[in-house]
């Protein structure tokens, strides 16, 4: 499970990079080189056009340069506010363009969100559960996308979102529900 908690001393050298750009925004090197990929993958999953990932990421690094006097060390990683900033880019990204939620699941994440076992064929129940996921409204596909498809603790999707760990456990559990109901109406 990827999780945006790090060590003491990852942090401690995360953090002195942090310090360097704060002083000297050229200093930003090291954090833009540790988050980039990470960041333009989890834009792209997203928007599934690279072009518009890499436009949507360059902003969000634009962003972090811009507000990194503003960051206050937290104990998660710098790549936690980070995608909290890549966050608000793809909602405003969306509000703009007006565009229905995708979603790209890979072969792993199918068997996470498998629901029945009625229907034997594999092909036919990943067809079911992204019809399902296209139907979902984007306030609980962006939690299962967290959770699930990004591998979020919830205490990072609350970070993320801003709101509590037990809030994020709560939605988490609605959103499961939601799209099980969904899941089962197609089926």
């Amino acid at each position: 499970m990827q999780t945006f908690t790090i060590s003491n001393a990852s942090l401690e050298e995360e953090y002195q990079w942090i310090v360097d750009a704060k002083l000297n925004p050229n200093k930003f090197g090291p954090l833009y080189k540790k988050y980039h990929a990470k960041i333009f993958n989890y834009i792209d999953r997203r928007i599934q056009n690279k072009d518009l990932s890499s436009d949507i990421t360059s902003q969000v690094f634009i962003n972090a340069i811009q507000r990194i006097k503003n960051y206050e060390n937290k104990g998660y990683s710098f790549g936690a506010w980070l995608y909290r900033i890549a966050h608000n880019e793809l909602c405003q990204e969306f509000r703009n363009v007006q565009k229905n939620k995708l979603v790209d699941l890979e072969e792993k994440h199918i068997d996470l969100l498998q629901f029945s076992d009625e229907i034997q064929d594999r092909e036919e129940r990943i067809l079911l559960l992204r019809k399902a996921l296209k139907k979902m409204k984007f306030k609980y596909l962006q939690i299962i996308e967290l959770r699930y498809l990004d591998e979020f603790s919830f205490k990072e999707i609350g970070l993320q979102l801003n709101i509590s760990e037990n809030t994020a456990k709560v939605r988490c559990f609605r959103a499961l529900e939601k799209l099980k109901e969904v899941y089962s109406m197609i089926n």
